[in-house]
C-alpha cells in the first residue's frame, strides 16, 4: 500500500438514524451514475419511519447488486433539507472533515477504477453484493486537506461550466421551439392558409431511409446513433449531410436532427431532405407527433414507413422556409458548439478523476 493510501473505514461511521417522527417526506433512491434521485417504490402502505434519513453532508449507498451491476451506487446528499432511503441502504458520514472532505470522497467514488475495485472484492451471491467490511477496506489516497479542497474547486469548476451548458442548451431549444410554433402553429392552420402555402405529406419534405448494421465497422471518429442517442464512434458514415433521425422502435420520441456525416443502426430511420432548407421544419413536425398514439398495445412501441407517409403538413412558401431555416440554424449551431464544449469538458472530468490515484501532499 502506497504511504499516502488509507483505508475508508477509518474515515467514516454509519448513521442509523430512523425517520421515526416521520419528519422526512421525501423518498430518494441513488442513480446507478452516482446521485440521488426520486424513488419509483410503491410505498402505499408501507411504514415509513423504518426508512433512513440522509442529511446533508452525508453518503448513502446501495451495496447488494455491486458484482450485476459492475459498479456501486453511492451518493453524497448536498440536500439542505433531509429525506429517505431504503432501509437496505447505508447511510455514512466522514468523522472528521478537517482531515477528509465529502466532496473528495465522492470524486474517488466517481473513478470507473474504484467500481472495479468494489467489484473485485464482491461475495458469490448471484447479485455479488459487497460487505460493509470490504467496502471499509478499500483504500484511497489522503493528501493535506489544503490539497483536497484545491482538487475539489478545480473539479467542481469544471463540473459547473457544464450544468451552465446544459442550461443554455435547454434554453436554446426552447427558443427554437417557440419559433417554429410563433411561425407555423399559433396563426396557421390547414383550413386557413397564407396564400401559396399547401398541403401535403411527409414525403414532400423528405425520403426516409433505414439505418444499418455496424458490427462490421472499426472504431473511428464518426458519431454512431441508436434510438437512446449516441452510442460511439465508427470509422465510416452511412451518410454525409444534416438529417432528421427518427427511432423504429423504444423511445420513439427521441428524434434527433445531425449536421455532421454520421451512422445510425437498423432500429433507426434518417432522412434526405428534398430541400436542405426543409430540414429543421421537417425536424419540428417530427417533434410534435403523438408519440403515445404508436404504442397499439406492443411492449416494443414501433415507428413505421407508412405511418410517417401518411403524416400531413403545411407547405410554406419556399422563402419562408429559407428564412426559417436560416434563423434556426443559427440557434442549433450554437447549442452544436456547446455540447461539443461539454463533450471536451467531460473528458477533462474523467482525466481529473483518473489522476487523483497520483496525487501527493
Amino acid at each position: 500500500m502506497r504511504s499516502n493510501y488509507k483505508q475508508i473505514g477509518d474515515y467514516i461511521k454509519l448513521v442509523k438514524e430512523r425517520n421515526s417522527d416521520l419528519k422526512a417526506t421525501e423518498l430518494l433512491g441513488i442513480n446507478i451514475d452516482k446521485y440521488f434521485m426520486p424513488s419509483v417504490a410503491n410505498v402505499v402502505g408501507t411504514d415509513l419511519s423504518r426508512y433512513k434519513v440522509v442529511k446533508q453532508g452525508q453518503f448513502a449507498c446501495n451495496r447488494m447488486h455491486v458484482g450485476r451491476d459492475y459498479r456501486i451506487p453511492v451518493a453524497l446528499s448536498d440536500n439542505i433539507k433531509p429525506f429517505m432511503v431504503s432501509p437496505a441502504y447505508d447511510v455514512f458520514e466522514i468523522v472528521n472533515t478537517s482531515v477528509l472532505a465529502p466532496e473528495y470522497l465522492m470524486m474517488w467514488f466517481s473513478r470507473k477504477e474504484f467500481d472495479r475495485n468494489a467489484w473485485f472484492y464482491t461475495d458469490a451471491d448471484v447479485r455479488g453484493g459487497l460487505s460493509w467490511d470490504a467496502f471499509c477496506n478499500l483504500q484511497l489516497p489522503i493528501p493535506s486537506i489544503e490539497k483536497q479542497r484545491q482538487i475539489v474547486a478545480e473539479y467542481n469548476t469544471v463540473k459547473n461550466r457544464i450544468e451552465l451548458n446544459n442550461q443554455l442548451i435547454q434554453k436554446l431549444e426552447e427558443t427554437a421551439q417557440a419559433i417554429y410554433k410563433q411561425w407555423f402553429v399559433d396563426e396557421i392552420n390547414m383550413e386557413n392558409l397564407p396564400v401559396d402555402w399547401n398541403i401535403g405529406k411527409l414525403p414532400d419534405l423528405l425520403e426516409v431511409k433505414y439505418g444499418k448494421a455496424y458490427s462490421h465497422l472499426e472504431e473511428g471518429n464518426i458519431p454512431l446513433y441508436g434510438s437512446g442517442g449516441l452510442m460511439g464512434k465508427v470509422s465510416k458514415a452511412l451518410y454525409t449531410k444534416p438529417s432528421v433521425l427518427i427511432p423504429r422502435k423504444g423511445t420513439l420520441s427521441n428524434v434527433m436532427f445531425v449536421n455532421q456525416p454520421f451512422w445510425c443502426v437498423d432500429t433507426m430511420f434518417y432522412s434526405i431532405f428534398k430541400n436542405e432548407s426543409n430540414g429543421y421544419y421537417a425536424f419540428f413536425i417530427l417533434k410534435q407527433l403523438d408519440f403515445d398514439a404508436l404504442n397499439q398495445g406492443s411492449a416494443v412501441p414501433s415507428m413505421t414507413t407508412a405511418f410517417l407517409k401518411d403524416i400531413d403538413v403545411i407547405l410554406p412558401r419556399q422563402n419562408i422556409l429559407n428564412d426559417f431555416n436560416n434563423t434556426i440554424m443559427k440557434l442549433f449551431e450554437h447549442r452544436e458548439n456547446l455540447e461539443k464544449e461539454n463533450q471536451k469538458l467531460s473528458e477533462l472530468i474523467v482525466l481529473l478523476l483518473s489522476k487523483l490515484a497520483t496525487i501527493k501532499n
